[in-house]
């Protein structure tokens, strides 16, 4: 709708993960250097981590399309963390395009898993297993994963395994539970918003890659840059949104230059100035004190069930408790 009158080629701030639209940040390339180290060197687990909207995804992308290039690795890429045990194992054999119908056995998907893994080692080959959204994982499914890291051999990791999600993860990982896997961590790299110089180059890169270069005047003043910064908190994915908006309002308004004011506008629709909050949040003094009164309830409860009756014709009738002095308010 704006490209022409912004004379660019393609819309600049899409939001689908374009690998060609992607603007390597000193973070973004620091990531994407222990991934790439860590997977072609066989050094076994890689994770990423980073806050919703830092780009794990678009950086993943890119990964993906170096791969497909090369006749040396294969991958597996789940994307969807929700599984159960045997759905992941049917997942990962399926997309290394093993035989991973439904009548496979748990043990059966386990062995052709080690045979085809095992072969492309002793070929020289590398074999990865690409979990996205991994914050998700129950620890049952990283205890799956911690196994799978287990095919090596003396002086070689077999299988490598990239778990990229959101700041959860590190958490998860840092578990008492999960302790043996996370022994086994080779490399950790952590995305983290951009600052306000990166921000403006990651604006200005995006522009240039939809024909924005031959422009006399800038597109966004530089006080809309530091606008768009601060209302982003740096989120790359927020920085699209918030353009992508202002381009249209220009547009609309037949701006050539996009000032902070659109910026501020475009803010304030999409409540970018707020934090957000937790639903259903209780405070700890509320919540033990929804928990004492559900055990007294059951306390007496149970007392009530326990008082013997005169007859048997007594059994069928009403069990009736009364508030005391566990419960005042039942």
């Amino acid at each position: 709708m704006y490209k022409s009158f912004y004379n660019l080629t393609r819309n600049p701030f899409d939001l689908s993960p374009d690998p060609t639209c992607f603007v390597a940040t000193a973070r973004h390339n620091e990531a994407l250097a222990a991934l790439y180290y860590g997977i072609v060197r066989h050094k076994g687990v890689v994770v990423v981590t980073g806050e919703v909207g830092t780009g794990k995804t678009l950086m993943l992308r890119c990964l993906l399309q170096l791969f497909k290039s090369s006749s040396e690795i294969s991958y597996a890429y789940l994307f969807n963390c929700r599984l159960s045990s045997n759905e992941f194992l049917h997942y990962v054999a399926a997309d290394f395009g093993l035989e991973a119908n439904e009548q496979r056995s748990k043990s059966g998907l386990l062995l052709d898993l080690s045979r085809y893994v095992t072969s492309r080692g002793l070929q020289g080959l590398t074999t990865v297993l690409i979990v996205d959204e991994a914050h998700n994982l129950s620890v049952e499914l990283l205890e799956e994963i911690r196994l799978l890291s287990n095919l090596e051999t003396n002086d070689d990791k077999l299988l490598q395994i990239v778990l990229v999600g959101q700041p959860e993860l590190d958490l998860k990982l840092d578990s008492f539970d999960l302790r043996p896997l996370k022994q086994r961590i080779a490399f950790r790299a952590h995305l983290s918003p951009l600052d306000e110089q990166d921000t403006e180059k990651y604006i200005h890169e995006r522009l240039a890659i939809a024909g924005a270069g031959s422009r006399a005047e800038p597109l966004f003043s530089p006080e809309a840059l530091k606008a768009i910064n601060k209302y982003s908190k740096g989120f790359p994915r927020l920085i699209n949104t918030i353009c992508e908006n202002a381009l249209i309002t220009g547009y609309a308004q037949q701006l050539t230059t996009i000032s902070p004011e659109i910026i501020t506008g475009v803010a304030r629709d999409f409540h970018l100035s707020s934090n957000g909050f937790k639903l259903n949040k209780k405070a700890d003094g509320e919540a033990d004190l929804d928990l004492e009164r559900a055990k007294n309830f059951f306390l007496d409860l149970y007392s009530a069930m326990k008082r013997p009756t005169e007859s048997d014709s007594e059994l069928n009738a009403p069990i009736t408790v009364e508030a005391g002095e566990h419960e005042s308010d039942i």
